[in-house]
């Protein structure tokens, strides 16, 4: 039956994302046309609403603290642990604003799933050559300066089960250089929805949102020598709180999301 299942979410995958890539498409020829902002809102909207009931398709019982932390408008860092490719639907439903993603060249070549990264605003990048690396992370700076906001992932790659990796701290260069508020996210729960078994499973998803840091009010050393390790031990923390049993969720009433701040609760 899980089987059979995994075979069904997989298929809704695939043939949402063919539907979706030409409306995406066309949405992102509209902003040649003086409508820059407002398609790009609508194209994150899709993104979002996409993510949400694949969400909810799974099955999975999500818990969600401190929205209320994400600035909702402004330039932005958010920088998250990253253990499954679960982690890209669950930050495109809970951000609750335009976001794009570094994402490694590889994902460049997968069809569909590149027009989305490229339509929300997101970047390729080539860790093996440094000049397009630089490159690439020059343009995440640009977009934020702009008032945009760049999910990065510092370990460089999926966990896969294997606990928090270490950090690779290049890929903070996003928030010292544009100076912009990073908030670190904690994700547990996502690798065993899929991956771990290959069966997609209804299991417990908990996200935390931590407060802001102001990388502005850090001297040059601190961003340059701490702020990684900084973010690290944030997102640690926050891991294992969530392995600390907690009161059971809070049921959020259909058509409200998960726009509720620190509250806990699904997706419905």
């Amino acid at each position: 039956m899980s089987l059979l299942k995994t075979t069904a979410d997989f298929l809704v995958v695939i043939m949402s994302l063919i539907f979706l890539s030409p409306v995406g498409i066309l949405i992102h020829i509209l902003r040649f046309f003086g409508l820059k902002k407002p398609m790009s809102l609508v194209t994150y909207k899709i993104a979002q609403t996409w993510s949400r009931l694949l969400i909810k398709y799974t099955g999975c019982r999500l818990t969600v603290r401190g929205q209320e932390h994400i600035p909702p408008t402004g330039g932005l860092c958010l920088v998250s642990n990253h253990g499954s490719i679960f982690d890209i639907l669950l930050l495109l439903a809970l951000v609750n604003r335009p976001v794009g993603f570094i994402a490694k060249k590889e994902l460049a070549f997968v069809p569909f799933l590149n027009i989305w990264i490229f339509l929300l605003g997101g970047f390729f990048i080539d860790r093996k050559n440094i000049r397009r690396a630089l490159k690439t992370i020059n343009a995440g700076i640009n977009r934020i300066k702009e008032g945009g906001a760049v999910i990065i992932f510092p370990e460089g790659t999926r966990s896969k089960g294997r606990g928090l990796l270490p950090f690779r701290s290049g890929a903070f260069k996003l928030a010292t250089q544009s100076c912009v508020p990073l908030v670190p996210i904690a994700i547990t729960g996502s690798y065993e929805v899929f991956e771990k078994t290959r069966r997609v499973r209804p299991v417990p998803v908990q996200v935390t949102f931590s407060p802001p840091i102001m990388t502005a009010e850090l001297s040059a050393e601190e961003r340059r020598k701490h702020l990684a390790n900084q973010v690290r031990d944030i997102i640690s923390a926050a891991i294992d709180q969530s392995a600390i049993p907690q009161a059971p969720p809070q049921e959020i009433p259909s058509g409200q999301g998960l726009d509720s701040g620190s509250r806990e609760g699904r997706l419905d």
